[in-house]
Order: C-alpha cells, then sequence, then structure tokens
C-alpha cells in the first residue's frame, strides 16, 4: 500500500508515546500530524527531546488536543483516560491502536477488581482485537480497534504459545519476572525515586496484579481452557529491558524441538541456545526464548526477554499498525539493539 498514513498520538511525552514518535518518525509511510500532552502543550517536540532536532518533528508542537485531521491514534494514556477517548475516535472513523490496558481484558467485570473503575464501554470490549502479531495476525489484519498487549503478557505469552498451539496440557502456571524501572512509567513516586531504587529490587503486586487476568484471558482464547497463571513481578535499577521466567509441569519432554518449530518463520521471535540477556533485546522489537526441560522436576522452563518499551509497547504499536495497514510487517521497526 503506497500512501502516507496520518497519525495522532495521545500522550506524546510518556515513555512509550516518545518511543513511538522514534519508530514513526523514520517510518516511510507515515506521518505524524499531532502530538497531544496536557502537561507540555504550547512547546516544541525539540525543547523537550533535542535529539529531533533534525527531522521534521522538530517543529511539531505539543498540544492539548490534536490540531490536524487523521487516519489513525495510538493512545498512550491512562488506562481510565483510554476507556473514554478510544469509542469517541472510533465513531469518527478512526483507527485506533491502544497502548493501555481498558481494552485488553474480554470480561469487563474484572476491571473495577484489577484497574480500579467500572467499564462503561462493554460492547467495544467484543471488537477490541488483542494485538499479539504472532498469536492473532490474521485478526489483526482485519481490525480497526487494537488492544496493543501488556509488556508482561508479550513476553509471557509468546513463552507459553507454542504449548498452546499444540493442545500441551498443563494446569498451571509459574511466572517470575523482571522489569526495568521505565515500565512503570514516567511520573516519579517514592519505590522509584533514584536513591531508593539504586542497588535495590522491588517485589510489587504480590497478592495481584492487573496482568495476571489479561494472561489468563488470552491463555483461554487461544486453548479454550482457564489455567491458573501465579505471577509475581520485580523491578531491578536499569532504565529498560524484562526477562520472564516461565515454569510449568509438563509430560511434554521436547519442547526446544517444539519452540523451533513455532516460531521457525517468525522474523521478531527467536528461539536460542543459550539463556539471553536484556541487551540482546534493548531498542528492538525482539523476544528471544530460551526453553529448557528439567526431567527431574518434570518441569519446563522458558527464559523470555523482551524490551518493555519497544515489544512490550511501542513498537509492537506500529508492528500492529503495519499489519492493519496492508505494510509490510517489519516497516520502521526491524533495527538492531543497543548493545552493550
Amino acid at each position: 500500500m503506497e500512501q502516507t498514513l496520518k497519525v495522532c498520538v495521545y500522550g506524546a511525552t510518556g515513555y512509550t508515546g516518545i518511543e513511538l514518535l522514534r519508530y514513526l518518525t523514520n517510518h516511510p509511510h507515515v506521518r505524524v500530524v499531532s502530538a497531544v500532552s496536557k502537561t507540555y502543550a504550547g512547546r516544541y517536540i525539540s525543547d523537550l527531546l533535542p535529539y529531533f532536532s533534525h527531522f521534521y518533528l522538530s517543529k511539531l508542537m505539543l498540544t492539548e488536543e490534536p490540531q490536524e485531521d487523521f487516519d489513525l491514534a495510538f493512545l498512550c494514556l491512562p488506562h481510565d483516560v483510554s476507556l473514554s477517548t478510544a469509542p469517541s475516535l472510533l465513531e469518527k472513523g478512526k483507527l485506533v491502536v491502544d497502548l493501555s490496558g481498558a481494552y485488553r481484558i474480554s470480561d469487563p467485570n474484572l476491571y473495577p477488581e484489577f484497574y480500579g473503575f467500572e467499564h462503561t464501554h462493554r460492547e467495544l470490549l467484543q471488537h477490541a482485537v488483542y494485538g499479539l502479531p504472532e498469536i492473532f495476525r490474521e485478526i489483526i489484519k482485519r481490525g480497526r480497534f487494537v488492544a496493543n498487549p501488556g509488556c508482561y503478557p508479550t513476553a509471557v505469552l509468546l513463552g507459553l504459545y507454542p504449548f498452546l498451539k499444540e493442545g500441551v496440557s498443563f494446569d498451571k502456571v509459574i511466572v517470575d519476572a523482571i522489569s526495568g524501572v521505565s515500565g512503570a512509567g514516567r511520573k516519579t513516586t517514592q519505590h522509584f525515586h533514584y536513591p531508593e531504587m539504586e542497588q535495590s529490587i522491588i517485589a510489587y503486586s504480590v497478592h495481584k496484579h492487573r496482568h495476571t487476568p489479561e494472561m489468563e484471558d488470552i491463555i483461554k482464547r487461544i486453548s479454550g481452557k482457564h489455567v491458573k497463571v501465579r505471577f509475581t513481578p520485580k523491578v531491578v535499577p536499569t532504565s529498560r529491558g524484562m526477562l520472564a521466567t516461565i515454569y510449568l509441569h509438563t509430560e511434554e519432554k521436547h519442547v526446544e524441538e517444539l519452540f523451533w518449530e513455532t516460531y521457525k518463520e517468525e522474523r521478531f521471535v527467536k528461539v536460542v541456545k543459550d539463556p539471553p540477556t536484556t541487551k540482546y533485546v534493548i531498542g528492538t522489537n525482539m523476544c528471544l526464548l530460551y526453553p529448557y526441560y528439567d526431567e527431574r522436576t518434570q518441569m519446563a522452563v522458558i527464559v523470555s526477554v523482551i524490551d518493555n518499551l519497544g515489544k512490550g509497547a511501542s513498537s509492537q504499536a506500529v508492528q500492529n499498525m503495519n499489519l492493519m495497514l496492508g505494510f509490510e510487517e517489519s516497516t520502521g521497526i526491524e533495527t538492531l539493539a543497543l548493545f552493550p
């Protein structure tokens, strides 16, 4: 498809919004025509982010509302704000990729418990396509409204998909996952204040995390089974990157072959022979998976690494946009890692 797509980025000065601008700047079929930021409205992007100075975005002014008509909106907004913003945009005929969690879970009754609000647009939950391309690629191609996955669910679901795809039996999953501090967003809080975060590791939301029902919901959509996920997230003093270790009891011993077969044609998911580090994926749309079967415990162990701001958020959002518009899926997001 040869065209210039006009794009608006809502929440353009948060971490996911900034990362989106970085990818979209060099996308050959896209022009960002509006960048919405209530915090920095009235300022140019290059005033806040000087590294955009030599690109067309440098003189794009941040505004409280879009100043030019557009075709597609990326919503890098708080969950409750996206909840009300998405319906109004869809009514106007816009395509929407929502990076919040407002439309990821199909059961509206879970939102008060895990997100703290009543879901007021329940009818849209049935129309939101879950944007994990390696699993839902063909549905995304037909979608007008994509709910971009959470970062932890992206890493975990890609690590579980080979088992789900082949119908391998297991009844529960244990996930121990680590994220860089950027996963908490750009606004500062006491826990993530530098003097408290430096040389520290924090486990949080141990009793209940909003990504747990998201993972369980997608597992059920794929397999038709309700599988319990025991999820414990941690934050370490690095800016970005995510490593999830997934454990499940199974009699399927040939897990390496299972993973190689599932992902052999995928551009952005690669199976590796040694446990990967987050350094291998920073600044990319890649997910690296290391599968291992422990015969002593009859446990499959999968190590999954992504960039939480890349494949866990913004570059995956661009991947979804490419599919929705019929562009080559890797356009604008095929980059090498920032190593070391």
